[in-house]
């Protein structure tokens, strides 16, 4: 069973750069495509990005393609989302998820009732 748990998330300033990790506590990580996605506050959840259970494939939404970076390391069972040049509409609860498919356009279409999700970390950029 995939268990997926968040971190890195806190306060930062606009210009900053952060790295957030998703770890899994299940055996099986390098068969999951695992996604990122974030929710704002008073707005819908959005997808970041996703990578192959491999790392070797990656997507990204067309506004985050630049800024955000994924990649994964099965050896230690994390996935990671690097974000550089945050800007202060980057505020938001950041969520990974995880699902039993190769390619990462797929994650793109999760849905909180589909796959594993994590409990999400708090990212906050002041101006």
């Amino acid at each position: 069973q995939v268990q997926l748990a968040e971190s890195g998330g806190r306060l930062v300033q606009a210009g900053d750069s952060l790295r957030l990790y998703c770890t899994d506590s299940g055996r099986t990580f390098s068969t999951y495509a695992m996604g990122w996605f974030r929710q704002a506050p008073g707005k819908e959840r959005e997808f970041v990005g996703a990578i192959s259970g491999s790392g070797g494939d990656t997507y990204y939404a067309d506004s985050m393609e630049g800024r955000f970076t994924i990649s994964r390391n099965n050896a230690r069972n994390t996935m990671y989302l690097q974000m550089i040049n945050l800007k202060p509409e980057d505020t938001a609860v950041y969520y990974c998820a995880a699902h039993d498919v190769y390619h990462p356009k797929t994650i793109a279409q999760l849905t909180p009732d589909v796959g594993s999700w994590g409990q999400g970390t708090q990212v906050t950029v002041s101006s």
